[in-house]
């Protein structure tokens, strides 16, 4: 592996269409408001991106250093535990990312609220607890990830502060009933977290990881990732009911088998190598139910 195969596997490019989900559902729901806005769109993006990024790299660094990344763990190969990015490097790039993430999302923020201070100050809050949360998921003394609080993180940051946050950059207002695609996006994005911590359980047990796989074993790990995919369609369900103008409004419905296929596949396959492909199939069909949900509350508006 050269060291550009190795810093783009670091960058897990895979996991960008995920992170991507959260601000098109935001979006979507400002469109539908009739207050969309390019600029909060791009910059939305470029600054998610930045983050996911910055969490990725963060993530080889802090699993190489606590264990997790240990030479027999199964799945793919890690930048820094496989010596070809040394820790010092990596370390380096968290802080190149870490500095976009900011500069990103302060232009974001000025785009958004102009000279409104107050407004400037809570989310630049926000955008500092997200940093925080990318760093020390697995680094720093005490990673919260070690403890099997990873997936209330990812339904916080991938659900409310993503969808809603998103919504309230477009428009400035909040709405109530966007909760419930929050929630939504928070699940879907747990549910891919979930299979990654399935896939690495035994690895994760040797390290001292308690994710919640870990804790409460893979069969009722199986059973959690069906509630999550469950919970997720039944409050996007609860959405379009309450919003009905139209059935065009349920045409996200189309992406339901792949939803399923994961749930199975999940359920029966056993190694990780067979599992690991379907991190990708689960962010990929989150963020294809996002963009079926956009085009039908479009249509019907």
């Amino acid at each position: 592996m050269t060291g550009i195969q190795a810093w783009i596997g670091a960058f897990r490019l895979r996991t960008l269409p995920l992170a991507l989900a959260s601000i098109f559902l935001g979006s979507f729901l400002a469109v539908y408001s009739g207050f969309f806005r390019w600029q909060v769109l791009v910059l939305s993006a470029i600054t998610t991106i930045f983050l996911q990024i910055l969490s990725n790299l963060a993530n080889d660094y802090g699993d190489s250093k606590h264990g997790a990344d240990s030479p027999g763990r199964e799945g793919p190969v890690r930048a820094v535990q496989s010596g070809i990015i040394s820790t010092n490097t990596m370390k380096k790039a968290m802080g190149i990312f870490i500095g976009l993430s900011l500069l990103s999302g302060i232009l974001l923020l000025i785009v958004s609220f102009g000279f409104n201070l107050e407004l400037f100050i809570i989310f630049f809050t926000l955008g500092l607890l997200a940093i925080a949360a990318a760093v020390f998921y697995t680094s720093g003394k005490r990673p919260y990830g070690y403890a099997g609080l990873g997936d209330a993180s990812v339904i916080l940051f991938f659900g409310f502060v993503g969808v809603l946050g998103t919504y309230y950059l477009h428009t400035g207002t909040f709405e109530s009933s966007n909760i419930w695609l929050a929630i939504t996006s928070g699940f879907f994005a747990t549910g891919v977290l979930n299979i990654n911590n399935i896939r690495d359980i035994d690895s994760d047990k040797l390290a001292g990881k308690r994710s919640i796989p870990v804790r409460i074993g893979r069969n009722k790990a199986v059973m959690y990732h069906w509630m999550l995919l469950a919970g997720g369609w039944i409050c996007a369900i609860v959405f379009t009911i309450k919003q009905y103008h139209s059935p065009v409004q349920f045409v996200y419905v189309l992406s339901l088998p792949l939803f399923i296929l994961n749930g199975w596949n999940v359920s029966k396959k056993k190694d990780a190598v067979s599992l690991d492909p379907y991190l990708k199939q689960m962010a990929l069909s989150t963020l294809l139910f996002v963009v079926l949900f956009g085009v039908g509350i479009i249509i019907s508006r």
